[in-house]
């Protein structure tokens, strides 16, 4: 298993704020991270251990993608349908 190091991925490098465990086992992520992130109550998070790090993953389910773009089309923020890919292509560059 490859291990991310502070050298292979620059943004590791930056000092991150210290979080306290609660009595619950629970851990408050910051408020700029969550945003950054765009995290919302009740999404899931992957956790891995590797060499005594603990990795925290966002992890997405496909129904809340399809929910957002559904969203999008209802709100008009999409472009299409498109008869081939060529006009997709010329809507994508105009």
């Amino acid at each position: 298993m490859k291990t991310v190091t502070k050298t292979q991925k620059g943004k590791l490098a930056q000092k991150l704020p210290k979080v306290k465990i609660g009595r619950s086992r629970q851990v408050a992520i910051p408020k700029k991270l969550y945003d950054s992130l765009r995290l919302v109550p009740g999404d899931y998070m992957e956790i891995k251990l590797i060499e005594n790090h603990l990795i925290l993953t966002p992890h997405t389910f496909i129904e809340k993608r399809l929910a957002e773009g559904l969203k999008d089309i209802k709100e008009g923020r999409s472009i299409g349908p498109f008869k081939n890919a060529r006009e997709a292509l010329k809507a994508l560059n105009a």
